[in-house]
């Protein structure tokens, strides 16, 4: 394929952190970047990010952006529209699971979606590489398999660590640099070590809070950091500390917090403390942050002074960081380490460390560390996982997305195994890590008759977790905090959904608790809010509160003199929005149902329930504003909208979007344009037409019925199935002669794909059409995984899935926006 220059230069900037944490200092830096370029004195810049993305300069900022919180918090806005710029920051999970075709509570849908505009025209940013190895080597693997394939879309990597593991990776100061007063200063910046010896290292939180209670006496008013490995030692010197000084004082940063509460805790008055733009001459109360390893990397923040436990020389040298990082003022850094060491390769690490730490002479400055001889800090770095390789075997089984639960009842393809392995590699000091949300659809959907009805894969794609309501703690320990859970309820009889990059298991609680932690080993528990297990936004199975929090997606920042806009929303027992920019994403009916156990399990007397169990009605309707949810659009709208009308839509976004990519002369973008032009054909059927419950055919095809209720699946058809047959019948026999043989194979393949099916195959039920030939069908069918695999060696997995979205990201701002769609094709209201 001819590739125009401007493909050279990715259009997307993925920047992928190590932990999740805070993540502002990235998400302040987009925003800059995005404010810069609508300044008169950067409008020539502006103009030609217009123009590469083909949008006029009255519509959307020529800029994407998507992160882990606040109003950019994975707001799709980067997959939306394929030609414009865009910056994405994720963790290694998010962004890795969904580069290999996965993703946690993501549904087969979207898969090939985000895989495709994550690889292709991107460059990939992977700051800290050095804390995880098993990932960069993914994305080197990956980036190669790209190159041997000979995809289109450029791909590129950039690992980032100022702690690189070998000397290939060094990045090295000049002499000059050395001159500069900044660097000077902040290369010597005073940081005294004093090393505490303990001979019980289960006394660590003690011995930590009674030297932050010594360093804050010495040094009333300070910024106090207090580092340590255990999120328990956390909670107990918080404890000793808030008991002492008042809880007023005292911060916790954990991975195990929860998305909403790490978002909250850059605001309170003691993080600030800790920002650059602290003024410390003012403070008056000693503050106390106490981390966990989210601390480390990822957050630019500058402490007073540092308490810390023992860890390998790479971490040490990060929290160390976190000190007097501006070189400004003359810090104490007291680290507590035990007398002995044990004999795994992770002690032998923080043994070695601590011997370097000993050659320092009390010197914790960036210029004492870094003369350390290079290969003793690398042999006290952290062990390296072991790093399982990456086989173009592998990549072809990931890319296979609708060979799922939900499509093929397969709940595990042998050849395909789950993806965590590959991100992080496997590492026996490592322990497994689970992460944890709160549904309230977990707690209605119940029973075997809903859950037949309401899948929880497609209800999770519909409406997905988002990054505020996830919370991330050791698999050991969750199990643990389940058991609490199940024991302090023993009279329900709760759900429990279990989610990993093979779909969604439903268990019940009950049976949960009697596995092991393997169980829920790198996957998602989500539970419903009646089980509780929150507690300061962390997991706690003690706690009897919980709160769902999916609502909690604002538009635009949440200010206070302003009131905040949700971006989706869900109601019980109402008609309709009551906004009338709100589209219906989903609608739920019958839910009481759900307290009734179907399946035969033993059902729970009326009285045992919680009050909370009680269904506050029948139908439950989920909001969404258009174009702001990842979602694809379509299963309903707030108007009706025709099929010529949509089918237009959706060839003009088509047609933007190739122009704007430089492919509108290709044969990939003929194909996409006539694929649009064809992909809903499939549509004008009696069945299909009477499961949007529109009344009015044949006189009327819809795309969409807008009567705000739910559609009603009458049978297992599928329209794309039904598009392709039509394609291929004498009503476009004409338009179809002038396509060539390549334009030909892609177009179907388009078609078939352009909602998550046919990667490889549709399921025997739904590859059929009850007004067609069942011959015609049959041939079709077997054609489909056939083409498949042809294509996908033709364009590469990252370039097809690439080209397959173009198709589905055009269908999908038709669907959800208002534009013409409000018109029949006659300009008579619809």
């Amino acid at each position: 394929m001819e590739v125009e220059p401007t493909k050279r230069v990715p259009r997307r900037l993925v920047y992928v952190v190590n932990r999740r944490t805070i993540v502002d200092q990235a998400t302040r830096e987009a925003e800059r970047l995005r404010e810069g370029i609508q300044k008169k004195e950067l409008q020539d810049v502006y103009e030609r990010l217009v123009t590469l993305a083909g949008i006029s300069q009255e519509g959307d900022v020529p800029l994407a952006i998507s992160t882990l919180r606040g109003q950019f918090a994975d707001n799709g806005e980067w997959s939306s529209n394929p030609a414009r710029a865009a910056i994405v920051v994720g963790t290694v999970d998010m962004i890795g699971s969904r580069l290999l075709f996965s993703g946690y509570g993501r549904g087969f849908r979207s898969r090939p979606l985000h895989a495709g505009f994550l690889g292709q025209d991107a460059l990939l940013v992977h700051d800290e590489a050095h804390l995880e190895p098993a990932f960069q080597e993914l994305l080197e693997a990956i980036r190669e398999e790209q190159q041997r394939c000979k995809e289109f879309g450029a791909f590129h990597v950039l690992p980032l660590t100022a702690t690189p593991r070998g000397q290939k990776d060094s990045f090295e100061l000049e002499k000059e640099d050395y001159v500069n007063e900044t660097i000077r200063r902040r290369l010597e910046a005073r940081k005294t070590i004093a090393l505490h010896a303990i001979e019980d290292e289960k006394t660590t939180a003690d011995d930590v809070a009674s030297l932050a209670i010594e360093r804050a006496n010495a040094h009333p008013g300070s910024a106090i950091l207090v580092f340590v490995r255990k999120v328990e030692d956390v909670k107990r010197i918080s404890s000793v500390l808030g008991k002492k000084f008042g809880d007023n004082q005292i911060e916790q940063l954990a991975g195990t917090l929860r998305g909403l509460e790490r978002d909250k805790l850059v605001q309170t008055e003691v993080f600030k403390r800790y920002l650059p733009s602290a003024n410390r001459a003012l403070a008056q109360e000693t503050a106390f942050l106490i981390c966990t390893s989210a601390g480390e990397v990822g957050v630019d923040i500058s402490a007073d002074h540092l308490i810390c436990d023992l860890t390998p020389f790479d971490s040490m040298a990060q929290r160390f960081g976190r000190v007097n990082r501006y070189g400004n003022g003359d810090a104490h850094i007291d680290v507590v380490h035990p007398e002995e060491f044990e004999s795994e390769e992770y002690e032998a690490r923080r043994q070695l460390t601590l011997a370097l730490l000993k050659q320092l002479g009390g010197d914790g400055s960036p210029r004492a560390l870094g003369a350390l001889p290079i290969a003793d800090r690398l042999a006290a770095f952290s062990p390296t996982p072991q790093i399982l390789a990456a086989t173009d075997i592998l990549f072809d089984a990931w890319a296979l997305t609708s060979i799922c639960k939900r499509l093929s009842g397969i709940d595990s393809m042998p050849g395909r195994p789950p993806v965590a392995d590959w991100l992080h590699g496997v590492a026996e000091w490592q322990p497994a890590e689970t992460e944890v949300a709160w549904r309230e659809e977990v707690q209605w959907i119940t029973g075997q008759q809903l859950l037949e009805e309401y899948d929880p894969e497609e209800l999770l794609d519909v409406y997905p977790l988002k990054p505020h309501e996830i919370l991330k703690d050791k698999s050991y320990r969750v199990f643990d905090e389940l058991k609490k859970m199940h024991e302090r309820m023993k009279n329900t009889d709760a759900n429990v959904w279990i989610a990993d990059d093979r779909g969604v298991k439903v268990w019940k609680l009950r049976d949960l608790v009697e596995e092991d932690a393997g169980a829920i080993a790198n996957r998602m528990v989500i539970l419903p809010p009646l089980a509780g297990g929150l507690a300061g936004g962390m997991l706690d199975g003690k706690s009897s509160t919980a709160n769902d929090i999916a609502d909690e997606w604002f538009e635009g920042e949440v200010g206070m003199n302003q009131e905040p806009r949700r971006r989706r929303h869900r109601e019980w027992d109402v008609d309709g929005p009551q906004d009338s920019r709100m589209r219906l994403a989903r609608g739920i009916i019958d839910v009481k149902l759900g307290q009734e156990d179907s399946d035969g399990a033993e059902e729970v007397e009326e009285q045992e329930r919680p009050s909370t169990w009680s269904s506050p009605g029948r139908y439950w309707h989920w909001y969404v504003l258009p174009r702001s949810l990842d979602d694809e659009g379509s299963r309903s709208a707030s108007q009706p909208v025709h099929l010529k009308v949509h089918t237009g839509d959706v060839v003009r976004e088509v047609t933007r979007i190739v122009g704007a990519l430089g492919i509108a002369r290709t044969v990939e973008g003929k194909a996409l344009v006539a694929a649009a032009e064809w992909h809903d054909l499939g549509k004008d059927r009696p069945g299909w037409q009477r499961s949007i419950r529109n009344e009015s055919y044949p006189q009327v095809v819809l795309a969409k019925s807008g009567n705000r209720r739910p559609p009603v699946e009458l049978s297992r058809y599928r329209h794309e199935f039904g598009s392709m047959l039509d394609v291929l019948s004498p009503k476009c026999a004409k338009r179809w002669a002038q396509l060539g043989e390549e334009e030909k194979e892609l177009v179907l393949h388009l078609i078939a794909t352009h909602h998550g099916r046919a990667r490889p195959h549709f399921p025997a039920e739904e590859a059929s059409d009850p007004d067609r030939s069942s011959v015609q069908s049959a041939e079709l069918a077997l054609e489909v995984p056939r083409r498949f695999a042809h294509l996908q060696r033709k364009y590469g997995r990252w370039g097809l899935a690439h080209l397959e979205s173009i198709l589905r990201a055009a269908d999908a701002w038709a669907s959800a926006s208002p534009s013409s769609s409000e018109k029949d094709a006659s300009g008579v209201s619809a």
